[in-house]
C-alpha cells in the first residue's frame, strides 16, 4: 500500500515538498493515506501530477519533457520508489488519467486510430470447471508473510525438495569431512608437506597436488620405499645444494640520449634582439639582475639597492631581455641536470653481484667481474659529473651558447658485464643441477611414502565409496525434484492454454457496453470489437465507437468522458489485473459531465469496485465538489482508520498537500467552500505573497456565490443589477465596484489588455468585507451559521 509520497521537487508544480513536516494533525501526527483516499483540487492544481507519479510506478517511464524529476514514494514493507526505481515495488498498480486515455483510446485525440483492445474471462462454464480443478490440483505456493500453506503439487515440490536438500546437505558433509583431512595434510602450518618441503619438495603443494599424489599411490603398480629405503633418501637430502642464482635485470642506462640533449640544451643560441648588451657580456652581472628581476617585479617601484625609481621602459627592457625562449631553456637545463643527478646516485644499484650465491669454484671469476663492474660504474659517473658540469655552465651563462664535446659512452662495458654474470649464473646452476636430481626424485619418492601412510590412516578408499553413493541419492533426488517442477510447469501450461481458449477480446468491448447502458443509460453510444488480419495473416482485433450502429465521430467532451472511464472500469475485469487487487488512482473522472452522470459515475465505483473490495488501495481526486458530495457516502468514508480526505492547493506556481479543513470534508455544499474564500480574501494580509491565488480566484468565487444567494434572496428580481442594488441598499458604490468584479475580474474575454495590469488587491479586499458586513446586516443569524460551516467561531471572525 502507498503510504506517502515522501518528497516531490522539481515535478511541474510541486518544489520542495516534504509530507512528513506538512501532512500533520492537530497532535503534529504525520498522517499517511488509508486504503480509501478522496483528494479534493481545483483545477491546475497538481491533481493529475500526482496520478502520473503513479502512472510511472504502474508503466515504469516518466515523461522526458521533466527536467531532473525527484521524488520518493513510500510502499509497505519495500524501498521507496524513486525515477531510479520505479518497477521495483513489485505492485499491481491501474492509474485513469489523461495518459491513460492517450495511450489506449488514441480515438479521442485522433479520429483515425482505433482504440486499443483487451480480454476478459468468462463465457465457458465446461472450461471454467476444468481450470478450477486444474488450479486444484497444482494447489497453492507457501507464503510465509500471508500465511499461506502449500497444496497440491507445490506441496509435493516442497516435500521433494526438502528431501533433495538433505541428500545434498549429507554430501556437502562428507565431502567436506574429506576435503579438510586432505586440506590438512597438504597445507596445514607446520605439519603439513607444503611446510616440509626440505623433506618433500615442492614449497607450492596444495591439495589439489595431493589429490593428484593420491591418484598414483592408489594404483596397482605403485610400491612405496621401505623403510631401509627411506633412511637412504634422507641422507642423500643432507648434502648440501646451493639454490639457483636468480637472474639480474640486464642494464638500460640510455647514455647516448642523454648526451644527445645535454649538447643540444649547452649549444643552443639564443635570439640577442632586444637584449641588454651590458648583460650579454657578463654572466654573473646579468643572474644578479635577473634575481633582482624577480625580487622587485609588481612588488617595489624604487631599486633596493640604489634606491631610485624603476621606470617603465626599464621594465619592458628587462621583460625583452629576460624572455620566454631564455625561461624556456632554463627550465630544460633544470630539468636534465635533476635526471643527471638522479643517474649518478642510481648507478650503484646497477648489476649488484653477490658471489656468497655462487659455489666457491665461481669466486675467481667474480672478483675479477666485480672489480671491471665497478671501474666500469666509476667512469660511467665521471662522465655523467662531466654532462652535469657543462649543463651548470650553460645556466650560469643562459644567454651564451657554450662548447660540448661528446662524453664516452661506457654503456656496452657495462653490459658486457652483465653479459659474464649471465655465463657464470648459468653455468652455477647448471652445476646444482647435477647433483640436485636424485635430490628432486629422493623428496618425490619420500613424500609419495608420506601420501600412501595418510590414504592408509583415514580409510581413503572406503570414504571415497560412501561419497559416491551419496552422490548417486543426491542426484536421484534432485530428478524427483526436477520431475514435480516440470510437472508444475506442465500444470500451469494446461491452466493458461484453457484460459486462453475463453479470453474474449470482444467481451471487452461488451464490457463496456454494459456499463454505458446500465449505469449512464447511453445504449446508442457503443463500442465494437472489429475482427482484422496482420501482416503475418493472424487474427487482431481492435475497438471501435459506434453511434446506432455507425462509427461515430466529433464525440463531445463528456461522451469521451464517459466512454474513458467506462473503457477503464472495464480493463480493471482484463486477464492481467482481474483477482489481482491493484492499487487504483482515478484521476477526475468527471469532466464536463453534468450532474446526472457525475452520480453514475461515483455509483459505477461504488458498485464495480468499493462494495466488492476488489482494490488493495484506492485514489479518487476531483474538482468538483459536487463529485466530492457523492464520494463522502461511499462505503467506510467515514471510518477515519479506512478513508482519508486531502486538498492540493496552489499557491502561484507552487502547489502543495493537505489534510482536507474541516468545513470542505464534513460540508458538502460548495456555497459553504466559497463563503470561506470570500471570508479569507477579507481578513488576509495584502502583503502575504503566499495568499495572492485568493485575489486570482476572487472575481469567479464573488461570483458563483452571490449568483447563489442572492437567488435565493431575491427569487422574484430578474436582473443582476438589481438584486446587488436591493442587497447593498443605498451604497451604489458598493454595487457598482461588486458589479464590476463580477463582471471583469471574473472574465477576461473582450478585455484581454485587463490580464497585463496588476490585480487591485485593496479593491477586492474591500469589496469581500462589504459583503460580509451587509449578509450580517440583513441576517446575522445566517451570517454566524455560515462562519460556523466553515469552522470559524463567532468570537474569532474579524
Amino acid at each position: 500500500m502507498i503510504t506517502k509520497f515522501k518528497t516531490i521537487n522539481n515535478l511541474a508544480v510541486f518544489q520542495d515538498f516534504d509530507w512528513n513536516s506538512t501532512i500533520r494533525d492537530k497532535g503534529n501526527n504525520i498522517v499517511l493515506f488509508k486504503p480509501i483516499n478522496i483528494i479534493y483540487g481545483r483545477n491546475y492544481s497538481g491533481k493529475t501530477t500526482l496520478s502520473r507519479i503513479v502512472r510511472a510506478l504502474e508503466t515504469g517511464n516518466l515523461s522526458e519533457k521533466y527536467e531532473n524529476p525527484q521524488f520518493e514514494v513510500s510502499i509497505t514493507d519495500v524501498a521507496d520508489s524513486t525515477p531510479n526505481n520505479l518497477t521495483g515495488h513489485g505492485k499491481k498498480i491501474r492509474v485513469f488519467n489523461d495518459d491513460f486515455v492517450k495511450a489506449n483510446l488514441r480515438f479521442i485525440v485522433n479520429p483515425d486510430e482505433s482504440i486499443a483492445p483487451f480480454a476478459i474471462i468468462g463465457g465457458n462454464a465446461t472450461i471454467e470447471s476444468e481450470i478450477k480443478e486444474l488450479k486444484s490440483k497444482l494447489g497453492k505456493n507457501e507464503n510465509i508473510e500471508e500465511e499461506i500453506e502449500a497444496t497440491g503439487f507445490y506441496l509435493e515440490l516442497k516435500n521433494v525438495s526438502a528431501t533433495a536438500r538433505n541428500a545434498q546437505l549429507a554430501l556437502e558433509k562428507a565431502s567436506k569431512s574429506l576435503n579438510d583431512q586432505l586440506s590438512y595434510k597438504a597445507t596445514n602450518n607446520p605439519n603439513g608437506i607444503k611446510y616440509k618441503s626440505d623433506k618433500y619438495g615442492d614449497q607450492n603443494y596444495n591439495i589439489n597436488k595431493l589429490k593428484k599424489d593420491i591418484e598414483t599411490v592408489v594404483k596397482a603398480s605403485f610400491q612405496p620405499l621401505t623403510d631401509d629405503e627411506v633412511a637412504q633418501k634422507l641422507n642423500l637430502l643432507r648434502e648440501r645444494t646451493n639454490r639457483d642464482v636468480p637472474e639480474i635485470s640486464k642494464p638500460n642506462l640510455e647514455l647516448s640520449t642523454l648526451n644527445l640533449k645535454a649538447k643540444e640544451l649547452v649549444t643552443k643560441s639564443i635570439s640577442s634582439s632586444n637584449k641588454i648588451d651590458q648583460l650579454l657580456k657578463d654572466a654573473i652581472l646579468n643572474r644578479w639582475v635577473k634575481e633582482g628581476r624577480q625580487l622587485h617585479k609588481e612588488k617595489l617601484e624604487q631599486c633596493s639597492f640604489c634606491g631610485n625609481d624603476i621606470s617603465q621602459e626599464r621594465w619592458k627592457e628587462l621583460d625583452s631581455h629576460f624572455d620566454e625562449e631564455s625561461e624556456k631553456l632554463e627550465k630544460e637545463i633544470d630539468s636534465l641536470i635533476t635526471k643527471t643527478e638522479h643517474s649518478i646516485q642510481n648507478i650503484d644499484s646497477e648489476l649488484q653481484i653477490n658471489k656468497n650465491v655462487f659455489y666457491s669454484k665461481f669466486h675467481s671469476d667474480l672478483d675479477t667481474l666485480i672489480i671491471n663492474r665497478q671501474q666500469t660504474i666509476n667512469y660511467i659517473k665521471n662522465e655523467l659529473k662531466i654532462v652535469k658540469e657543462k649543463l651548470q655552465e650553460r645556466k650560469d651563462d643562459l644567454l651564451n651558447p657554450k662548447i660540448y664535446n661528446d662524453i664516452t659512452d661506457y654503456s656496452k662495458q657495462l653490459e658486457d658485464c652483465w653479459t659474464m654474470f649471465e655465463t657464470l649464473r648459468t653455468e652455477a646452476n647448471e652445476y646444482s643441477n647435477s647433483i640436485g636430481t636424485e635430490k628432486v626424485e629422493a623428496k618425490r619418492l619420500l613424500r609419495l611414502r608420506e601420501v600412501s601412510d595418510f590414504k592408509t590412516n583415514i580409510h581413503y578408499d572406503n570414504t571415497i565409496a560412501d561419497i559416491q553413493s551419496l552422490k548417486e541419492t543426491f542426484h536421484s533426488e534432485t530428478q524427483n525434484k526436477q520431475a514435480v517442477e516440470e510437472k508444475i510447469k506442465q500444470q500451469i501450461a494446461q491452466i493458461e492454454d484453457k484460459e486462453r481458449l475463453i479470453q474474449d477480446e470482444e467481451k471487452g468491448a461488451l464490457k463496456v457496453n454494459e456499463y454505458l447502458n446500465n449505469f449512464f443509460g447511453h445504449d446508442f453510444l457503443s463500442l465494437k470489437a472489429l475482427e482484422e488480419t496482420d501482416d503475418f495473416g493472424g487474427k487482431k482485433i481492435k475497438f471501435e465507437i459506434v453511434r446506432n450502429g455507425i462509427k461515430a465521430h466529433h464525440l463531445s467532451e463528456g461522451e469521451s468522458s464517459l466512454i474513458a472511464f467506462c473503457y477503464f472500469m472495464a480493463k480493471l475485469e482484463d486477464v492481467e489485473t482481474k483477482g489481482s487487487k491493484p492499487i487504483i488512482w482515478i484521476d477526475d473522472p468527471i469532466s464536463s459531465l453534468d450532474s446526472n452522470h457525475i452520480f453514475f459515475v461515483y455509483s459505477l465505483i461504488n458498485a464495480e469496485i468499493i462494495s466488492k473490495q476488489e482494490f488493495e488501495q484506492i485514489f479518487i481526486s476531483t474538482h468538483s465538489l459536487d463529485f466530492l458530495k457523492y464520494l463522502k457516502r461511499l462505503p467506510s468514508a467515514l471510518n477515519k482508520n479506512q478513508c482519508s480526505y486531502f486538498l492540493i492547493s496552489r499557491a502561484n506556481e507552487i502547489s502543495k498537500i493537505n489534510i482536507m479543513p474541516r468545513y470542505l470534508k464534513d460540508y458538502v455544499t460548495e456555497f459553504n467552500f466559497l463563503f470561506h474564500q470570500i471570508y479569507r480574501c477579507s481578513i488576509v494580509d495584502a502583503e502575504d505573497e503566499n495568499q495572492h491565488n485568493l485575489y486570482y480566484n476572487f472575481g469567479n468565487n464573488t461570483r458563483k456565490f452571490l449568483e447563489a444567494f442572492l437567488y435565493y434572496k431575491y427569487p422574484n428580481t430578474n436582473s443582476d443589477i438589481e438584486k446587488l442594488t436591493k442587497f447593498f441598499g443605498n451604497n451604489r458604490q458598493a454595487s457598482t465596484m461588486t458589479d464590476r468584479i463580477n463582471n471583469e475580474f471574473s472574465h477576461l474575454e473582450g478585455l484581454f489588455e485587463r490580464s497585463m495590469t496588476p490585480i487591485d488587491i485593496p479593491e477586492m479586499k474591500k469589496t469581500a468585507k462589504f459583503i460580509l458586513d451587509k449578509i450580517k446586516e440583513k441576517d446575522e443569524e445566517q451570517y454566524d451559521a455560515l462562519l460556523l460551516s466553515v469552522g470559524i467561531e463567532m468570537e474569532n471572525a474579524v
